[in-house]
């Protein structure tokens, strides 16, 4: 089938429709520096319905025309993606296969990527440590609450529980991350989200806006756990 007759699937007055969401949250992220440049992206999933934003393309820029869509249930080779609608000239995100784990892995709804200075700031904070740390762990905050207990788990962490999200190491090729993502996941099957060194982060979540509030809420515990070390105040505490 042409790519032109697809468009329909892009093509829709409700302000809800991914194809509307992801241009809008492009957009946001671009203002709060998360995905300056062209970097970063943000994929949603409908059902069996994946819509992806484009590479190659500034983020705040990025229009409903712009967005890729694939079948879900279709993608046997991550190498060879198949795509219901392909717009000519630009080129599908590198991120795809990152986002197609959080969808399979994790049924998550929507998954997003970020250049986050503060995430790359843990990153680098958490290699300079000894034994080069894999993890951020951080407890006594209140904004842990912003996120959920787990996959398959009911309601969200608590003030005095411990967040940890793991970190995988870069690679030259996006798509190349794709099984550290993957086995960091099944490392740490609570985590909604995986930092990569050097680079930014991967958040999920059920829903957009769950996504986007984890997404929110980590780069403020990153932010305040930056200003912490400056502070030589540690991220684990012993308060009961």
């Amino acid at each position: 089938m042409a790519d032109s007759d697809n468009d329909y699937l892009v093509q829709s007055p409700d302000p809800q429709h991914p194809a509307n969401l992801i241009p809008e949250l492009c957009a946001k992220f671009w203002h709060l520096g998360w995905v300056t440049g062209t970097g970063g992206g943000t994929s949603i999933r409908d059902d069996d319905l994946v819509y992806l934003a484009p590479s190659g393309v500034s983020k705040e820029l990025v229009k409903p025309a712009d967005i890729f869509v694939l079948e879900l249930s279709k993608q046997v080779n991550q190498k060879e993606r198949i795509y219901l609608r392909k717009p000519p000239v630009l080129k599908p995100s590198q991120c795809t296969p990152l986002f197609i784990a959080a969808f399979t892995k994790r049924n998550a709804g929507c998954c997003i990527h970020t250049h986050s200075q503060w995430a790359v700031l843990i990153t680098l904070l958490l290699e300079r440590q000894r034994a080069n740390t894999k993890v951020f762990e951080i407890n006594n905050i209140e904004q842990i609450k912003g996120f959920a207990r787990g996959f398959g788990k009911e309601g969200n962490l608590g003030y005095h529980d411990t967040l940890r999200i793991p970190v995988i190491e870069n690679t030259p090729f996006e798509e190349d991350l794709t099984d550290s993502l993957e086995k960091a996941m099944e490392e740490f099957p609570d985590t909604c989200a995986v930092l990569v060194r050097r680079h930014g982060i991967y958040v999920w979540g059920d829903t957009v806006h769950k996504a986007k509030t984890q997404c929110e809420s980590l780069d403020y515990l990153f932010q305040l756990a930056v200003e912490m070390h400056k502070l030589s105040l540690p991220w684990l505490s012993n308060i009961i």
